[in-house]
């Protein structure tokens, strides 16, 4: 076989029209910002040391990209060198908040160790909220076109069985029709996901996910991202410290014995 010219042998380009769009940005109240940091100085106080500990990042079903506020579930051990959670976890938080609260994201913090970044378990973390965050709050962000190569088409009632099988696809229609496209429903969603240090340093990324509802192709990409905080006006009052300090006395669950696999940072 011959080709005219090398442009024969490149493949198709798929169209895709974007529909909406994910965040680039994480936007952050300032309050959320301040009870984060918060939290760090009350571990240290009230228990006496540097401990890792675990949160999620919350925000109104109307508005699920701004940050609003810091949930502390039951923190089930903390220690000096890593935390994990798990989709069980996540979901029994997710009951107790107010109906118009929802997760967007889980922030943790690294205590006083020196290293500023995401760790691999911290990877691991991010890819478990992600799935959780996903499924209850995707939304079609694309329409891709589906390149089928021997599309047949077929007018109903108008076929017979052999004539199924030519083709790799069979599409059916009420009328006569010369040629026809496919475009698919891409789904997306996001999540955050934030670290801080005791020193006031903080790193963050957004990790997204796209599923085409047809195909099922499945992509997982993140990037680092920047806070851009929000003064809302509200501030911790001296009430919601004193709550905030039986939280973490309650929730932050020490343990300093040494654990047999620790995390390789």
């Amino acid at each position: 076989m011959r080709f005219k010219s090398l442009s024969q042998l490149q493949r198709p380009v798929a169209q895709e029209i974007i529909l909406d769009s994910l965040p680039q940005e994480i936007p952050m109240t300032s309050y959320a910002r301040s009870k984060a940091f918060k939290i760090n100085e009350l571990v240290g106080a009230i228990h006496h040391s540097s401990y890792e500990w675990y949160g999620y990042t919350l925000a109104r079903r109307d508005n699920p990209e701004l940050i609003i506020d810091i949930g502390l579930p039951k923190n089930e051990q903390n220690v000096l060198e890593y935390t994990s959670i798990d989709p069980e976890k996540i979901a029994a938080f997710q009951e107790t908040l107010a109906a118009d609260r929802f997760i967007n994201g889980w922030i943790h913090s690294h205590g006083e160790l020196e290293f500023h970044a995401f760790s691999a378990i911290d990877e691991q973390n991010h890819l478990t909220v992600l799935d959780y965050v996903t499924a209850l709050s995707k939304k079609p962000i694309a329409k891709k076109e589906i390149l089928i190569k021997d599309l047949t088409l077929l007018v109903a009632d108008r076929f017979a069985e052999p004539d199924l099988a030519q083709g790799s696809v069979s599409l059916i229609t009420d009328v006569p029709v010369a040629q026809a496209r496919i475009l698919e429903t891409i789904y997306g969603g996001f999540s955050y996901g934030i670290v801080i240090g005791d020193e006031g340093w903080h790193q963050q990324q957004i990790y997204y996910k796209r599923r085409a509802i047809l195909s099922g192709q499945t992509t997982v990409s993140h990037q680092n991202a920047e806070i851009v905080l929000v003064d809302n006006g509200q501030s911790l009052t001296p009430v919601e410290l004193a709550a905030l300090a039986g939280e973490v006395k309650e929730k932050i669950n020490p343990i300093t014995y040494k654990l047999e696999k620790l995390e390789i940072l």
